[in-house]
């Protein structure tokens, strides 16, 4: 992944050479996801580089920082503990992100480039390119590459659904009509089908939330009626441009259970997809091969530290670049997010942690998959090298805290008094946030703020930068004015 790598290219989609039967997967799959003609297909990720050398720090770096990044933030994922980190750089090298108007990309419906603040269509005016995008989305690639050129780094973050679905009751309760019928999780996950309904209110943070923030469609036995204005999963196909102006043509969900037209071997042939189960483990294999195709690291919330120096090293970028302190945790929630085994827990909640995952089968088939390549990656970059790199990692954020922060630690929003570091607080559980120490010098004080600013006030501090207001340009101009004024005098 390299700058000497080749540049992904434009091409038509087909079948691959990977079998007639993976064929039929991926077309009927690509048809949901990019029906419709040709898409820029990127090409496969290229080998680690090795960017630290021997020793972390010392060596010159033989290769360019990657600039031009999109990051799918999932939910409960550990997600905007990777924001901070992309707000921070981005800000700090003066990089123009593909900000929503509000805080999210239109979620839960698919993602579209006319939500991109400041975007315009080809041929619209000219515009300065986008650098990160980064916000809460549901991942539409053909959308996404209208926004984002197409050798953009991608790469998301998964985490266990058993340690995802405590988290996702707690906070979403208020919000999904199935949490919120469940007395308790464990009560829900012993007969969910008793309080869940597909295309009821906020659901789809009831069950597969993943596989849904990854755009990915689901099996016909998972669909619902049409038709439900409030239902995002009545629009199974993704939003595509009509064309002209903003309108934009739904699909059809049912398309996808119409005999599909595939070209395998240079012959034309009508595949019908009676031919096979979808809601069996080829079509899970074929949505996990296509997220591997699409994107160049997916980052495990359990291995947090180990995924940060990986994505270190794929984009070029200093260990410091990485540390950061972790957002959005909620209070006594830290348990459960690093280990994604069974040991050490009680029967129930191992019987828990078994019926979560059973009920949230897609989101496991995505963990399991995209923990055992994350795994090979760390084969690839070497254990020992990556134990001695964690370790870096981990003493500069401990330093960095003991040095900006207020106690060393996150606290309960109720020590926080100041809005511009207080979290959102959504849910029952508290979210934590932090106090900075009232001795620090400017300098200091202005980089341990990068670190220290919940996602929300982030994103507004962004969009004021990239998008300043008339009212402060014109005092900006007054002052400037003024100041050459008196200079003369």
């Amino acid at each position: 992944m390299g700058p000497s790598s080749p540049a992904r290219t434009m091409r038509l989609w087909g079948p691959r050479s990977l079998g007639v039967a993976l064929g039929v997967f991926m077309t009927i799959g690509f048809g949901l996801q990019l029906l419709g003609g040709a898409f820029q297909r990127r090409l496969p990720r290229l080998q680690l580089r090795q960017s630290w050398a021997t020793s972390l720090g010392s060596a010159v770096p033989s290769c360019l920082p990657r600039q031009r990044l999109v990051f799918l933030k999932t939910h409960k994922s550990g997600s905007s503990s990777v924001l901070s980190l992309l707000h921070r750089y981005g800000d700090r090298h003066g990089l123009r992100f593909a900000l929503p108007t509000r805080y999210q990309f239109g979620y839960p419906r698919f993602f579209r480039a006319s939500q991109v603040k400041g975007y315009h269509p080809q041929g619209g005016g000219t515009q300065p390119p986008f650098h990160i995008l980064c916000h809460h989305m549901r991942f539409n690639l053909k959308e996404v590459l209208q926004v984002m050129p197409s050798d953009s780094f991608f790469f998301s973050i998964v985490r266990d659904p058993a340690a995802l679905a405590r988290s996702a009751f707690s906070y979403y309760k208020s919000t999904s009509s199935a949490f919120r019928k469940a007395p308790s999780l464990a009560a829900f996950l012993a007969n969910p089908r008793a309080f869940y309904r597909p295309g009821g209110r906020g659901d789809y943070y009831a069950r597969n939330l993943l596989w849904f923030d990854f755009g990915l469609p689901f099996p016909p036995e998972k669909r619902i009626k049409r038709g439900n204005p409030k239902d995002p999963d009545s629009h199974q196909g993704h939003v595509l441009p009509s064309g002209t102006g903003p309108r934009a043509q739904i699909l059809d969900p049912n398309a996808l259970l119409q005999p599909v037209s595939t070209v395998a071997d240079g012959h034309s042939q009508a595949v019908s997809p009676t031919s096979f189960n979808l809601g069996s483990s080829s079509f899970i294999q074929w949505g996990l091969a296509w997220l591997d195709s699409v994107f160049d690291l997916v980052m495990v919330a359990e291995y947090f530290d180990e995924s940060l120096v990986l994505l270190a090293d794929a984009l070029c970028w200093g260990l410091d670049d990485v540390v950061g302190f972790m957002h959005n945790a909620q209070a006594g929630g830290e348990q459960g997010l690093r280990a994604a085994g069974t040991g050490g827990l009680t029967a129930e909640d191992q019987q828990l942690t078994a019926q979560a995952r059973a009920w949230n089968n897609l989101d496991w088939a995505l963990y399991v998959h995209f923990n055992r390549s994350l795994w090979a990656r760390i084969e690839q970059y070497g254990q020992r090298r990556l134990k001695h790199a964690v370790a870096e990692l981990r003493a500069r954020r401990e330093a960095m805290a003991k040095h900006c922060l207020q106690g060393g630690k996150a606290l309960d929003p109720k020590y926080i008094t100041n809005s511009q570091f207080r979290p959102f607080q959504y849910g029952s559980a508290k979210v934590l946030g932090y106090v900075l120490r009232s001795s620090l010098s400017p300098q200091d004080r202005e980089e341990c703020e990068r670190l220290a600013t919940p996602e929300l006030q982030y994103k507004d501090k962004l969009d004021a930068k990239q998008f300043p207001s008339p009212v402060s340009i014109s005092l900006k101009t007054s002052r400037l004015l003024s100041s050459r004024h008196q200079a003369t005098d």
